[in-house]
């Protein structure tokens, strides 16, 4: 593949499962450098799309850096994407302006997160303005993330992001957005991250105690770190408000030529009832 890539399911109304990904048939129907799928691809490409909407999917913008946002709203709407995400407030108006939703609004960046008591101002700060966002232009989401170790143990990190989030989950509450925090791997492409399995990030659940925070499950990092997807899917799910996709290895389509068989992931987030 030419370019990796990373899409996701969006959180609303999933009640079957899919065999293809809407954005691995755009990527193999796409010359290099332009939009995903035109109106006029090929009809063996348009027979891989899913177009029954039982699975709204979203792709990240950052993906697709060479594309400019106008045409790919176009060519998102063609193979029936429902969002693109990990925006802020400008480009929103431009997603919604073409009828689609951003699923993930922007906040901080990755390295410098909320397990360092000098970082909560600032981080807290992009995260409340997010709320503000999402909560202006119906998005249900805004991201967060741990930041990296820098030699701090797990305990450490658990108490500090524990204590930011408590002070800007009332007002999640208040405004009806979800907060999420990735789950990214430490091996390959974020190393040092706090926030990169399972038990961790779930355990941080537990202690803020509210729904509107969840983490941001992504296969393909977790993949990395922790395997066994299906698994943590159903054991977890509740604590999982958003998934991103893609393959392993190399971040490649998530079809036949890497590790994850997407048809069974999906078919196991469909049965724990995810919305």
């Amino acid at each position: 593949m030419s370019k990796p890539s990373r899409r996701t399911l969006i959180q609303t109304g999933i009640v079957a499962a899919a065999s293809v990904s809407l954005a691995s048939a755009a990527r193999a129907a796409a010359p290099a450098g332009k939009s995903p799928i035109a109106s006029d691809a090929p009809a063996s490409a348009k027979e891989k799309m899913i177009v029954n909407g039982r699975i709204n999917q979203s792709v990240c913008k950052w993906c697709y850096g060479k594309i400019p946002l106008e045409e790919m709203c176009i060519a998102a709407k063609t193979i029936g994407l429902k969002s693109i995400e990990l925006l802020g407030a400008k480009d929103i108006e431009i997603v919604k302006k073409h009828g689609l939703d951003c699923a993930v609004v922007n906040s901080h960046r990755i390295e410098v997160g909320l397990n360092r008591k000098e970082n909560h101002e600032a981080c807290l700060k992009a995260v409340r303005e997010g709320i503000d966002v999402a909560a202006a232009t119906g998005c249900p989401n805004v991201i967060t993330f741990s930041g990296n170790r820098d030699g701090m143990d797990e305990e450490t990190g658990l108490v500090n992001c524990t204590a930011a989030l408590k002070s800007i989950v009332g007002y999640a509450e208040e405004k009806k957005v979800t907060v999420i925090m990735e789950l990214l791997n430490s091996k390959v492409n974020h190393k040092d991250y706090m926030c990169d399995n399972s038990k961790w990030g779930v355990e941080l659940c537990k202690r803020v105690g509210s729904d509107r925070f969840k983490l941001l499950y992504d296969i393909y990092h977790m993949q990395i770190m922790e395997g066994d997807v299906i698994r943590h899917i159903k054991a977890n799910h509740q604590y999982y408000g958003h998934y991103h996709t893609g393959g392993n290895p190399g971040r490649n389509e998530i079809d036949e030529t890497q590790e994850l068989y997407y048809p069974a992931i999906m078919k196991a987030i469909v049965e724990v009832g995810y919305k």
